[in-house]
């Protein structure tokens, strides 16, 4: 689903993705620890083209994500043809990023109505099915300013769900919610993962990535350390970085 070949990225001259290679199969779901600044995120953004990558190679479902190749050279689509491929990814942030403006209802609706073209009425039964999978059922037409910061996250889950995507990002999703709210969001990812989807996870909630992580990539000054099965990894880490950052965290 996911395929990275000596992606680098820099902003002016630091270096912040140093030729990351990384495979991500269909219906797998990978989770990115590492510490702040290491280039997790960069990367995950790199993956929907949000950042564009300065060398090498990213597919996304047998698709060059961002360019067209003719020989050697790379070309760049143009921004309708990057909206095309981004319609396939989903992507929950660290903000909850919600219009505030519109009702959940309104924010789940919002893309299928004006990017797919769906009837008001497809598009709202079937928001209907997503806040009620996420457990939103009863908050159809509240505001996020009405919702708690998991209830707002949820809403976000299932914004991003109304677009039937075949891979889901998810950026450190829990980071901006009290203690108390991160279970409640946590729940819905481990669901999501029973139900088939492939998902690439920057987080530092180990006991997740240990309980639903097919794969754990430790990440650091903008490589990839170590990677392996999450007990592996947490358990038995190889490499002197990986043992010291899980030090500090486990």
């Amino acid at each position: 689903m996911v395929k990275a070949e000596a992606v680098h990225k820099h902003f002016g001259r630091v270096d912040v993705l140093k030729g990351i290679d990384l495979e991500v199969r269909p219906g797998e779901v990978m989770c990115v620890i590492g510490p702040s600044g290491s280039g997790k995120s960069t990367f995950l953004r790199c993956v929907n083209h949000l950042e564009k990558i300065d060398a090498g190679r990213l597919w996304v479902n047998g698709h060059l994500m961002g360019y067209r190749q003719k020989g050697d050279k790379l070309y760049e689509l143009r921004d309708k043809e990057v909206s095309a491929q981004r319609r396939e990814i989903g992507m929950v942030f660290q903000r909850f990023n919600l219009f505030p403006h519109m009702t959940a209802m309104g924010n789940v609706c919002e893309a299928p109505i004006r990017v797919r073209g769906q009837s008001k009425a497809k598009a709202r039964e079937r928001g209907a099915q997503l806040l009620e999978r996420v457990g939103l059922a009863d908050k159809v037409d509240t505001y996020p300013s009405q919702l708690s910061g998991g209830q707002q996250q949820r809403v976000a889950i299932a914004r991003a769900l109304a677009m039937d995507p075949k891979l889901m990002l998810f950026d450190e999703p829990t980071s901006a919610l009290d203690p108390e709210l991160v279970g409640e969001v946590l729940e819905v990812m481990k669901q999501l993962a029973v139900d088939g989807m492939t998902m690439m996870v920057v987080t530092h909630e180990m006991g997740f990535a240990r309980e639903v992580g097919d794969s754990l990539v430790f990440m650091d000054d903008g490589i990839v350390v170590e990677k392996g099965t999450p007990g592996d990894v947490l358990s038995n880490p190889q490499h002197r970085r990986t043992q010291d950052f899980l030090s500090k965290v486990l």
